[in-house]
């Protein structure tokens, strides 16, 4: 029987995703170093779907403690990955503190907490990635905030509360 791997140069968004949920697994029993881990991560998200994949599975899975902990070799990795490290983050930053207001509205005090625990992972990663890249992206967003909205075409936009909320976020980062 022959071994099948994926090339994460090749993988889809769900590859990605389970790729990293493998990578964070092995990495939190101690089966691969933070360096290793780093170097694949470095990998994987040089496309855009293993960068959507890494970060839709390491900021939302509440047992992947890689982003909480965020050794030095990853953020490393993160730097020298450039500016679309920090969009992605900043857009995860933007999307889950919209979705707090909402869930807390809704009394969804698991989901609320969910969205708080990424929007948290959101701003310890922007705090240690390049000044000048997230100053950037964060301008670029308080910029088109009003533009911006809770669906893919954005043609429901954020309200004025998401929005202050957002920019309270957003200030967080300099903390």
């Amino acid at each position: 029987m022959e071994k099948k791997t994926i090339n994460s140069l090749e993988a889809s968004f769900a590859q990605a995703i389970n790729i990293s949920a493998q990578w964070c697994k092995e990495w939190g029993e101690d089966l691969l170093s933070e360096e290793v881990l780093a170097d694949r991560i470095a990998e994987l998200i040089k496309t855009r779907e293993g960068l959507r994949g890494f970060f839709a599975y390491a900021l939302s899975d509440k047992d992947c403690f890689l982003l909480d902990k965020l050794p030095f070799s990853l953020i490393y990795k993160l730097n020298e990955s450039g500016d679309a490290v920090t969009e992605i983050v900043v857009k995860n930053l933007i999307m889950s503190s919209a979705q707090i207001i909402i869930h807390r509205r809704n009394n969804k005090n698991e989901y609320e907490i969910t969205s708080e625990n990424i929007s948290e992972r959101c701003k310890a990663i922007l705090r240690l990635l390049k000044t000048n890249s997230v100053t950037k992206s964060v301008n670029q967003v308080l910029k088109d905030l009003d533009n911006m909205g809770n669906s893919f075409d954005n043609s429901v936009k954020y309200d004025s509360e998401q929005k202050e909320f957002i920019k309270k976020q957003i200030l967080d980062i300099s903390q």
